[in-house]
């Protein structure tokens, strides 16, 4: 079994910087792929970026790539999410996922999903 715990979240102004924090308890491989979700009211919930443990790749959606950087630390079972130059358009409760196998886009293949952190950029 695996537990995720997101943190970091908080309101900010656009342009401004936040760091998610995503620490994974349980057992985890160098193979799991670790992905960060969003989801605004009213929208459907929209992979942001992923990447595997063993830190071999990531990859983002093309709404943050340049602007958010997915990282791992292995000794602290924790990914991150830097994110910088918000906009308002980022606000959404971001969750991080955990798939036991390769990444995918497709939220419906991962196994463990975090409670989320609400992110806030206001204009």
């Amino acid at each position: 079994q695996v537990q995720l715990a997101e943190s970091g979240g908080g309101s900010v102004q656009a342009g401004g910087s936040l760091r998610l924090s995503c620490a994974a308890s349980g057992y985890i491989a160098a193979r799991n792929c670790m992905a960060w979700f969003r989801q605004s009211p009213g929208k459907k919930r929209e992979a942001v970026a992923h990447i595997h443990f063993g830190n071999t790749g990531s990859s983002y959606a093309d709404s943050v790539k340049g602007r958010f950087t997915i990282s791992v630390d292995n000794a602290e079972n924790t990914v991150f999410l830097d994110m910088n130059s918000l906009r308002p358009d980022d606000t959404a409760m971001y969750y991080c996922a955990l798939r036991k196998f390769d990444c995918s886009w497709d939220e419906v293949l991962y196994d463990y999903w975090g409670q989320g952190t609400q992110v806030t950029v206001s204009s």
